[in-house]
């Protein structure tokens, strides 16, 4: 399976595509950041998020996209414009068929450290580590797109397997 990882942001928007199954060592495809000036046109940078999104699902043809789930904070500001980065990576693979997975910060920090309250240091240790990337630098927002991977990796697909289970007890085993 191939995962894109969206770590929404409108000044920096961290993407990065593992591959992998459940159980199984997930592996590092691509990683980078998506940056729009502060300065710019909220019009303009939301665009400008859509052409670099299009683009990576062009070249990375994932089968899933997994993005933050957006989380109150103090500064309304900052959560409006991630929500809007979120909702524009959203729309680019619903337009696309691809399935949406939403995670919050402690979901993923726990899939990638076993600790829900894990530094952003921690998290960039563990995600190097699980790559087997260990030069692997960059922003959090970088590492944070590849920690949403890995979660979905491991905790979607298990997910993805108890309901066909539950599907199929439902149906007395028939599909």
């Amino acid at each position: 399976m191939r995962v894109l990882g969206v770590d929404a942001g409108l000044t920096r928007c961290g993407v990065g595509v593992v591959d992998g199954s459940l159980g199984g060592r997930a592996m590092l495809v691509a990683v980078d950041v998506l940056r729009t000036p502060a300065d710019a046109e909220i019009g303009a940078r939301l665009i400008a998020l859509e052409r670099g999104f299009e683009a990576w699902l062009d070249a990375h043809r994932p089968d899933v996209v997994a993005v933050e789930r957006v989380f109150s904070q103090h500064n309304v500001r900052t959560v409006m414009g991630t929500a809007q980065a979120a909702a524009v990576a959203i729309t680019c693979a619903a337009r696309r068929g691809l399935p949406v997975a939403l995670h919050t910060p402690s979901e993923v920090k726990a899939a990638v450290t076993g600790e829900g309250r894990a530094g952003k240091e921690q998290v960039a240790f563990m995600v190097r580590r699980l790559l087997n990337s260990p030069n692997l630098v960059g922003p959090p927002d970088a590492t944070d797109a590849l920690a949403l991977a890995i979660c979905q990796l491991w905790r979607g697909a298990a997910g993805a397997r108890v309901e066909r289970a539950m599907s199929a007890l439902a149906t007395g085993g028939r599909r």
